[in-house]
């Protein structure tokens, strides 16, 4: 059985990953950024009944002697690790830059000198900016749209170079807007969620750009079809519904469920500059379909349940968050 190695472990889909590779039966490393505290992100959180199984390493994907210690021994390595948030974007390209693309070069260069059998790049649909046609397939133009999918591209090309000079097994992974249990305050769910739980008033930016969600146990299986299959080297793949939602049906399909009486109320501060906004993502998923044994499992209305019920049970989780913001 393949060792494996996920960067970025602690994270959303990171944690979630390492949950389905071992309970898939790899041996998994995971790699989460040092800090004072101690923390392994959610790896401290829920994934503690899985601890035993890890080999942790604590390092920085912006240090390259931290990274190839992390590649070496491995057979594959999913490479999560990024900083994802839009907004801070706007005011730290630098760090993007750094995190981003640097250390994404740091992971190929890594893989390519310790002759890694598999690499899984992980990219974003936020590359493709807002559609050009509908359904977007992996031959959709990109367009950085903001510092941090303009980061997210530079990943990519990089990590299609090491494929196309070296032969690296590279395979860059384009989820679409994935959602669920554990997902940060920064994304539109949780947003919508703890604000419906918490008052009668729901504040957003624009309501009318679509996305395609996709539940992050459909993800991570996603993933992992991905790295089996041999089709699937030296290709984009995008992990995608083949279904969109405007985040205003979106916002009250979830108030439906915890409080309809509440209003939803246009806020222009969490609004995005007006170039930088994407209108409309809504994935074709034919390749994925076609080159793995990937299906999605989890339709819309079950994923809003589900992540639903784990906020409601783990209210700490945001109980400190100004929700106003």
């Amino acid at each position: 059985m393949e060792k494996v190695l996920v960067t970025g472990a602690g994270g959303f889909i990171g944690s979630h990953l390492v949950e389905e590779l071992v309970e898939s039966g790899y041996k998994v490393r995971a790699f989460v950024r040092y800090n004072s505290r101690g923390s392994l992100g959610w790896l401290d959180g829920e994934c503690t009944h899985i601890k035993s199984d890890l080999e942790v390493l604590k390092g920085d994907i912006r240090d390259q002697n931290a990274v190839l210690d992390a590649v070496k021994g491995v057979d594959w390595v999913f490479h999560l690790a990024a900083l994802i948030g839009i907004p801070y974007s706007y005011f730290s390209q630098d760090s993007y830059v750094d995190t981003n693309i640097k250390g994404t070069l740091n992971v190929l260069q890594a893989a390519k000198r310790l002759g890694t059998n598999r690499v899984l790049v992980t990219s974003t649909s936020e590359v493709y900016g807002t559609a050009s046609y509908v359904p977007i397939d992996e031959n959709h133009p990109l367009k950085g749209q903001s510092p941090y999918s303009a980061t997210k591209i530079g990943a990519d090309k990089i990590a299609q170079s090491f494929y196309t000079s070296f032969g690296l097994p590279v395979t860059t992974v384009r989820p679409f807007n994935t959602y669920g249990p554990r997902q940060s305050m920064r994304a539109v769910i949780p947003t919508i969620i703890v604000q419906a739980l918490s008052s009668d008033e729901i504040r957003l930016g624009l309501l009318t750009p679509t996305r395609d969600l996709n539940f992050v146990r459909d993800t991570t299986r996603a993933f992992l079809e991905i790295a089996k299959s041999k089709q699937t080297i030296g290709e984009e793949i995008n992990i995608a519904s083949g279904r969109e939602i405007s985040v205003g049906d979106l916002a009250r399909a979830i108030v439906d469920q915890i409080n309809p009486n509440a209003k939803i109320i246009l806020e222009e501060k969490r609004m995005r500059p007006p170039k930088s906004e994407v209108d409309r993502l809504l994935g074709c998923n034919e390749k994925i379909l076609a080159l793995t044994n990937w299906k999605p499992r989890f339709s819309l209305e079950e994923g809003l349940v589900s992540t639903i019920e784990w906020f409601k049970k783990n209210k700490s989780f945001y109980a400190d968050c100004d929700y106003k913001l």
